[in-house]
């Protein structure tokens, strides 16, 4: 019985240390740019990079989201597409309309310019379901 208490002791370690090192990685592809000047074609250069923190706003009818990377640092403007993919903590794609103020998550994102161009949206919780039903009642009267 001890032995088994040990091995969910040390497993539950394992865990956490792997939990850890996972929301702590910085993930960062980059493309070299260069020119051809035999055929004149060039490469651009394109990093992405992750920062998690907190969802300070989103407007559906927006093409961005408000982000801040810890309390003390004011939130930043993050723009999306259409191509920008939400997933929830188990990697399953959820719709943009998922993502709630205050909601913990790890964006994926690209500099593009001056603006900030987000590729993924990774929840650190699952987004709750709402569910809305709306009925109609209808009372006709004969005179």
């Amino acid at each position: 019985m001890k032995q088994t208490r040990l091995v969910k002791i040390l497993m539950g370690g394992v865990i956490c240390s792997a939990a850890l090192g996972i929301a702590l990685a910085q993930e960062t592809t980059t493309t070299t740019t260069t020119a051809d000047p035999v055929t004149g074609t060039t490469t651009t250069q394109q990093t992405t990079t992750s920062a998690a923190g907190r969802i300070v706003t989103y407007t559906p009818d927006s093409d961005y989201l408000t982000f801040r990377t810890a309390p003390d640092v004011a939130p930043a403007r993050y723009y999306y597409t259409r191509d920008t993919a939400v997933v929830d903590p188990q990697g399953r794609v959820v719709s943009l309309s998922a993502i709630r103020p205050d909601m913990p998550a790890t964006i994926y994102y690209t500099r593009v310019g001056d603006r900030v161009m987000v590729r993924r949206v990774v929840l650190s919780q699952p987004p709750r379901v709402y569910r809305h039903e709306e009925t109609t009642t209808t009372t006709t009267t004969e005179r």
